[in-house]
């Protein structure tokens, strides 16, 4: 026997409609590939009854009114819109969406924004004493306007108690993906993945960004130029103290500056880099895992492993197999 699992998504004019449409379809296809058992009914919940225009131009419909949602929710999920000013895009803050969220989401299980979604509960006070994040660009807006708020701008989502964020536009298939693998398993949300041509998963720490997007060119030339050589030489001698003594730095000092001009330390900026390296490798030849490991300065198939587990969460086979190219060449 099935359970209900009632998933209501809140809409209002301008919703971006990926958000919206993005979860509901993971959590339909999660009902396909049980055969019903799991269960998801989404509902569109609107502040009147009727048609709402997407900032894509598509119309929904809403199924109930806010007033009209009562009882128990399994998930409470609440897309965002964004205003375009020159300095670049400000969250929206529907003010009927808040006034909703503060009566709806004591009767959820759990509460999910997407994209820039995070600014409508930090209005409502659900994200008070908690870390969040939003997409990138209106991080610092999430951050100014409630410091209640600790806001990380880097994972895909993040999940606080019974309160996730999920970050960029996309990742909202990301955030609903977790949640069907946490209700059903990963075996199922797996199969959704498939059926989206998706990776699962890019876990909710893993970064918005591919290294060199995730970093701004830095102040310093030198620190660009070191950038350039650590991907340049993958395969060569990259630990702190060697770079240290390349930049003619004192080991501490070196690692001070790294860190203040690209906001992580010179291991991890490395590490990053070198696991980015072994996915393009993975997805466009058939090298050997022992060749991808060395090309990429990872020295062996073990440490290439733990290096995949701990970046996004996968072994260098299943993602080879989700991700190569039809016609891989030998590279």
């Amino acid at each position: 026997m099935s359970t209900t699992r009632r998933v209501v998504i809140a809409v209002f004019p301008d919703v971006d409609l990926l958000d919206v449409t993005g979860p509901a379809e993971v959590f339909a296809l999660a009902n396909r590939e049980t055969g019903g058992r799991a269960g998801y009914r989404v509902q569109l919940a609107g502040p009147a009854s009727g048609a709402v225009a997407t900032s894509a131009g598509v119309r929904l419909v809403t199924d109930l009114t806010f007033a009209e949602v009562d009882g128990v929710l399994d998930t409470l999920l609440v897309p965002g819109a964004v205003d375009l000013h020159p300095g670049g895009p400000v969250a929206r803050i529907d003010r009927d969406v808040v006034a909703w969220l503060r009566t709806a989401a004591p009767l959820a299980r759990r509460v999910a924004s997407v994209c820039v979604g995070a600014h409508l509960l930090a209005a409502a006070g659900l994200l008070d004493g908690r870390t969040a994040t939003t997409h990138w660009s209106t991080a610092a807006q999430l951050a100014a306007d409630h410091p209640a708020v600790t806001v990380d701008p880097d994972p895909v989502f993040i999940r606080s108690g019974n309160v996730w964020t999920g970050a960029g536009i996309s990742a909202c298939m990301d955030l609903a993906l977790a949640m069907v693998s946490e209700d059903l398993g990963e075996e199922v949300a797996l199969a959704v993945a498939r059926r989206l041509v998706m990776y699962l998963k890019r876990q909710g720490g893993q970064s918005q960004f591919s290294v060199p997007l995730s970093r701004p060119a830095a102040s310093r030339r030198d620190i660009d130029e070191l950038r350039m050589f650590i991907g340049d030489h993958l395969d060569a001698d990259l630990s702190t103290a060697a770079l240290a003594e390349r930049m003619r730095l004192s080991e501490r000092h070196f690692a001070r500056v790294f860190r203040q001009e690209t906001g992580t330390t010179p291991g991890a900026y490395v590490e990053a880099a070198r696991v980015e390296a072994a996915r393009r490798l993975l997805e466009s030849t058939d090298q050997p895992l022992e060749r991808v490991a060395a090309a990429c300065g990872l020295g062996s198939v073990e440490s290439l492993h733990r290096a995949l587990r701990k970046q996004i969460g996968t072994t260098p086979a299943a993602y080879r197999r989700r991700f190569r190219t039809t016609t891989p060449t030998a590279g």
